[in-house]
């Protein structure tokens, strides 16, 4: 169990270095540096640049199957259960180290297949998307509102407000049961 804390520790100090310093400076240095490990521990859980982006990806992808996954299981809706709770976990209950996500940037810089855990999960949620019980469009259109809020946040394109965000997504939320 301590080396799967240890590797999660990793990963959360390679996203923070991608967050403060930028794409460029993410080093297996200047992550054993941010996680306070030796270069040679950080090569034992992850032995190149690559694997330890790899790393972050397929971790932040676990974390969000998992959350959107319970939700689904919890949920009492008939139809629309899984556009629901995909709003739900990305509105209000995200990956909780918002740096995590530049996990998804440094992929995207460093080789773009290493997004294919992110493509692949997409996928399975789209087929879910459509096999919700509500018009596949309405559903789609839902998803790709609340993906456009993530991203411009990701991106620090814009942020709206707190009270326009629980604005959308109490809208997106009505209209899923509308």
């Amino acid at each position: 169990m301590a080396r799967a804390t240890r590797k999660v520790e990793i990963l959360h100090a390679a996203s923070k270095v991608v967050s403060e310093r930028g794409i460029f400076n993410l080093t297996l240095e200047a992550v054993a540096i941010e996680a306070g490990v030796s270069k040679g521990g950080l090569l034992y859980h992850f032995p190149s640049k690559e694997a330890l982006v790899k790393g972050m990806v397929e971790h932040l992808a676990a974390n969000y199957r998992d959350k959107i996954a319970t939700s689904v299981e919890d949920s009492t809706l008939e139809n629309g259960k899984w556009i629901s709770s995909y709003t739900d976990v990305t509105f209000n209950n995200p990956y909780p180290n918002k740096e995590m996500h530049a996990g998804l940037l440094a992929a995207k810089a460093v080789n773009s297949d290493l997004l294919d855990p992110i493509r692949d999960l997409y996928n399975e949620w789209q087929a879910a998307i459509e096999d919700d019980g509500i018009d596949p469009v309405k559903a789609t259109i839902i998803r790709l509102a609340t993906d456009g809020i993530w991203l411009s946040e990701l991106f620090d394109i814009h942020h709206l407000g707190e009270d326009k965000k629980k604005e959308i997504y109490l809208k997106l939320k009505n209209w899923i049961n509308e």
